[in-house]
């Protein structure tokens, strides 16, 4: 596993330094695709450089801006790379810097390595089956350097320092989704916990703000894509959260016939 984050976080963190050029210039080259969501060419940067870098482990690779793959041929994958080159297009557009990178490697369904980087805010986190999950502050310092070395500088998650500060129950939700259901879970936690707190925030920071301890929660009462969260999912677990099934309680699952998500909810105890 440690080879394969050993090749992952640095895919990242050249996709995270090709979307940033883009980022500060004037043309993002905004198309839309046939979903109605928005596609730049720091979308179709970031795959290109993913891609290439991941392709050396001979894993098959599943990315949002390459989706075309028949479940007939994807089905009788039993591990392989699920990609997000940007998540949160919409974030990028409204130049907010809540977007990130997302690569997962997923095993019999399930993310068993994730790497998530946020170019903008220089944050990585990673996590991976036998390594647990892992916060990294100002990221690109640290470029080039071996996992190990990234191990040693990074903090483990949960940070118990953002569990023991004090703070209301915390939910995080879309900033670009927000959704009645939101707004009636918001207020079934705050007749449980009372004082609540609700924080929007862009992409799969939300999955992560939950990992490291810095939220209680995060219902997704909404659409959501496999590649939108496999990474964040296997960061939060890793970190000793749950991320099921709003209907069932069952682990999110992977490498379905429909890559959309049934609701879930990602919780850790408090």
């Amino acid at each position: 596993m440690k080879t394969l984050l050993s090749l992952a976080i640095p895919a990242a963190q050249a996709a995270s330094k090709a979307i940033l050029q883009i980022y500060a210039s004037s043309d993002f080259s905004i198309e839309t695709k046939s979903d109605n969501s928005p596609l730049t060419r720091a979308d179709r940067a970031s795959h290109e450089i993913i891609f290439a870098a991941l392709s050396q482990t001979g894993i098959p690779i599943l990315s949002e801006e390459g989706r075309d793959i028949a479940y007939a041929e994807r089905g009788q994958w039993e591990r392989f790379w699920l990609v997000d080159p940007l998540d949160g297009t919409k974030e990028f557009i409204k130049r907010n810097g809540e977007f990130t990178v997302n690569i997962a490697l997923i095993e019999g369904g399930a993310p068993v390595l994730g790497v998530v980087l946020a170019p903008v805010l220089g944050t990585l986190y990673f996590g991976a089956k036998g390594l647990g999950a892992w916060k990294l502050e100002q990221c690109s310092r640290h470029e080039g350097a071996f996992l190990d070395e990234l191990l040693a500088v990074s903090t483990s998650l949960p940070d118990q320092d953002a569990v023991s500060a004090p703070r209301p129950y915390t939910i995080v939700g879309s900033r670009s989704h927000p959704s009645p259901e939101l707004a009636a879970f918001a207020e079934e936690m705050t007749k449980i916990h009372g004082q609540v707190d609700v924080r929007s925030i862009g992409s799969s920071l939300k999955i992560c703000l939950v990992a490291e301890g810095a939220a209680d929660v995060y219902p997704r009462l909404g659409p959501t894509m496999e590649w939108d969260t496999a990474a964040g999912q296997a960061v939060a677990v890793h970190a000793g959260c749950r991320v099921n099934r709003h209907d069932t309680g069952e682990p999110l699952h992977y490498n379905k016939q429909s890559l959309l998500n049934p609701f879930f909810i990602v919780e850790r105890d408090r």
